[in-house]
């Protein structure tokens, strides 16, 4: 089955389907033994790749490159890609999409954001005018093939968030997601505005929505959830707390005991991704 279709397929499932955030190879090879559907957020990207804040420093040929990675080690996952506004006027969006479905994305998420943008959970964002999303979002619908297209706006005014949604679930993107949604009875309204139309909601640690489990999300109509960076933070606790130890005990390295990571292991996780045996796994 194509990418795009199997992502729209677990989308239409009764469950909320999760989607974890990479932001590199290995941290892609851990979440694959875990969950069968990735999420490449702008976040953790521009954390990572470039060491700097999510504000618009991507170059799409890297978000392609690491997009073409990703699909060579692991074939069968579903891959949502952010593309942020598409990093620049329609007609970049729309090569940047053309070629995202050629190195294998299943998704993209393009928002309403003008630059200078800004992470979804944090202040100081500015929108299009909505015609305008309108048009570029549009244009990328007409340009993709089977890709999975999800139409995200970055309102925080109630009355716009419900116009921009409904304005947003008529089109023919595929799903709907409002960032930075605060509280359950925002969540219900959107779900109302939008119909049928499937519902993406954004989990990050820190950020301004609520922490609910795939089965409250569930119950709340949500169709899919992404988690922007829970690799990405617990690498940062764990290698702050590894080399603060390892200055405390002068240098010297722990002891590894039955349950520790060392070459052994990681040779074994990297050699799964060389023979291409990591597949569909089971949902944690």
């Amino acid at each position: 089955m194509p990418h795009g279709s199997a992502l729209r397929s677990a989308i239409a499932t009764a469950r909320t389907t999760p989607l974890i955030g990479v932001y590199d190879m290995y941290s892609a090879s851990i979440a694959a033994q875990h969950y069968d559907g990735f999420f490449v957020s702008g976040f953790g990207f521009a954390a990572s790749y470039y060491g700097l804040p999510d504000i618009g420093f991507i170059a799409w040929p890297d978000i392609v490159a690491f997009t073409e990675r990703l699909r060579w080690a692991f074939p069968r996952h579903h891959l949502l890609v952010d593309i942020d506004d598409g990093y620049g006027d329609p007609e970049v969006a729309c090569h940047v999409v053309r070629r995202l479905e050629q190195a294998g994305a299943s998704g993209v998420i393009l928002e309403d954001q003008k630059r200078p943008r800004r992470c979804g959970h944090v202040a100081g964002k500015q929108l299009l005018p909505l015609d305008e999303y309108l048009d570029k979002l549009e244009r990328v619908l007409d340009c993709r093939t089977g890709l999975t297209v999800v139409a995200r706006t970055d309102a925080t005014d109630d009355a716009e968030i419900l116009t921009r949604a409904k304005a947003l679930a008529a089109t023919d993107a595929d799903v709907v997601l409002v960032d930075g949604v605060r509280d359950v009875e925002a969540i219900r309204r959107i779900r109302d505005t939008i119909g049928d139309k499937p519902l993406l909601f954004n989990q990050i640690a820190g950020g301004r929505s609520p922490r609910l489990s795939l089965g409250e999300l569930a119950e709340l109509g949500v169709d899919v959830a992404i988690y922007s960076t829970p690799c990405l933070f617990a690498a940062h606790e764990a290698m702050d707390k590894a080399l603060t130890d390892l200055k405390a005990t002068d240098g010297r390295l722990p002891a590894g005991g039955d349950d520790a990571v060392g070459v052994p292991q990681s040779v074994e996780l990297l050699t799964r991704n060389l023979r291409g045996t990591l597949g569909t796994t089971h949902h944690g």
